[in-house]
């Protein structure tokens, strides 16, 4: 269906929209509606290297200017977001199609690391030794890299850019933003907001596009790391290509995270729980549970427990006061459907299926409802892969020594929960379990800002994680200073009081 409200899109080039020349777009819909809203310019190869030269060229005066008029521009930029934060809210809610609770969720999620940043001028703090040889002093410090590139996915359109360019702007260095193309209208909303809080003008950019456009971040020598999130062979081919032209790279890819529920757990506050982190978002989170593992003989009375929920949701328009919305794409509809399909065909049981009844929307949006699958084997497509949609396999084993083992046999390692009243159990597991992120009666382990987000295996390429001081050694690079000084000496009068500035 097309939008008679249709809108032809831009960059974002040293502080100003700058429309696309190399004739290629692409189509940007209302999921809920399936309605055409606004084409996109897919950038050329000579179209991102004026992006990056933009970034390069601002990056001498921005890596001078002093930590606290930095510190100064992210707190403008912060209180601007606070304000408008529906705003926002409402654009991302257009384009993904989640609801606007969680969408405004995701604007709050990401401010909490625009506040961590704020508090750069402490966590660049160098260290310092006098005379570790006599009359020798050595200090170290921090740096920024230069021009850095984020590839953010379509499922977070504010939250995951913005796990990297506070950090990455507040340490110094300046950003080429290559938004998902499904998604692209949040990027440059928060590229006009970073302007009206004064940031200098290519310090922010937004490169629209597609391979083209991340094949050009990925292989130019002026950029210095490269930040995604995405599927995991797409985070595969940005590292290896990324390392390969001697750039930082750090690739967050998929995952297939488990929801581990023992014997002894409140089994309403689990079935709450694995409603809550399999269908929110349509299950279009890297960090959503999508296998539950039901230990012992309690899973009759769970899976009951979990599909009275589930059957009790409202799938719709986002805008509508729904539980859930729709999924992003028309192919993504059917993607999932399929794999319902697959499940169902390998001989899982279907007990609340998603693909059947009535939706809160007008026009023809990417709708599937939520759907919880039983009695699912580990050699079913629904398990072995991601399938980011809003699909509960539930897992059946006798133990939990059998609960571990399926966890680190698997390629995955982003998120995992257990949810138990014994103490020993819960500890015993945050030890033994393969994986980068834990929740123990917490579905969704996502940590604070001030901690640092990623996980293990095949959910994570290269080193460091995002945001938290992980992040901030991600975006700079360590320099020791050994210096003597044979006669110091200072000379002159001021008796004004010392600045900051």
């Amino acid at each position: 269906m097309t939008s008679t409200l249709q809108k032809t899109l831009h960059h974002w080039v040293a502080g100003a929209r700058v429309e696309g020349t190399s004739g290629r777009t692409s189509e940007v819909t209302d999921p809920a509606t399936g309605e055409v809203t606004a084409h996109l310019p897919l950038a050329s190869a000579d179209e991102a290297a004026v992006v990056i030269a933009a970034a390069k060229a601002a990056f001498p005066a921005w890596r001078d200017t002093s930590l606290t008029k930095r510190t100064q521009i992210l707190f403008r930029f912060r209180e601007l977001l606070d304000a408008r934060a529906p705003e926002l809210a409402a654009l991302i809610t257009a384009e993904h199609g989640k609801v606007l609770s969680d969408a405004a969720g995701e604007v709050a999620r990401g401010q909490e690391v625009v506040e961590f940043a704020c508090g750069m001028p402490h966590l660049l703090k160098g260290s310092a030794t006098e005379n570790a040889s006599t009359g020798v002093d050595v200090h170290s410090v921090r740096q920024p890299l230069g021009v850095v590139g984020i590839i953010s996915p379509f499922n977070f359109p504010a939250m995951v850019p913005m796990w990297f360019f506070p950090v990455a702007i507040a340490t110094g260095n300046t950003v080429v933003l290559k938004p998902s193309e499904k998604v692209p209208s949040a990027a440059l909303w928060i590229a006009e907001l970073w302007s009206e809080a004064g940031l200098p003008d290519g310090v922010f950019n937004v490169l629209n596009g597609d391979r083209t456009a991340v094949d050009a971040l990925l292989t130019s020598p002026d950029v210095k790391s490269v930040s995604f999130v995405g599927s995991t062979p797409i985070a595969r081919y940005v590292y290896e290509t990324g390392t390969a032209h001697g750039k930082r790279v750090q690739a967050l890819g998929g995952a297939k995270n488990h929801m581990v529920v023992l014997p002894d757990a409140d089994l309403d506050l689990a079935a709450d729980q694995a409603v809550n982190a399999g269908f929110g978002s349509a299950g279009e989170r890297c960090m959503a549970v999508s296998a539950l593992v039901a230990v012992g003989d309690i899973a009759d009375t769970l899976v009951s427990k979990i599909a009275d929920r589930a059957r009790a949701l409202r799938t719709g328009d986002g805008r509508r006061s729904c539980d859930m919305g729709p999924l992003v794409t028309r192919a993504a509809q059917e993607r999932v459907s399929g794999y319902i399909d697959a499940g169902e065909s390998e001989g899982a049981t279907v007990v609340v299926d998603g693909r059947q009844g009535e939706f809160d929307a007008d026009g023809s949006g990417f709708f599937v409802g939520p759907t919880l699958l039983d009695h699912v084997g580990t050699d079913m497509t629904v398990y072995t892969d991601e399938i980011f949609g809003p699909v509960l396999s539930v897992v059946r084993v006798e133990t939990y020594t059998e609960a571990v083992e399926l966890i680190n046999a698997n390629p995955y390692g982003n998120g995992t929960a257990i949810f138990t009243n014994d103490g020993g159990a819960a500890r015993r597991f945050q030890n033994e379990v393969e994986v980068g992120m834990i929740g123990i009666n917490v579905p969704v382990p996502v940590p604070m800002a001030y901690y640092s987000f990623g996980g293990w295996k095949n959910s994570l390429f290269g080193d460091t994680h995002a945001h938290g001081t992980e992040g901030v050694h991600f975006f700079t690079r360590g320099k020791v200073v050994t210096t003597r000084w044979l006669d110091p000496s200072h000379a002159g009068v001021n008796l004004g009081f010392p600045t900051n500035t």
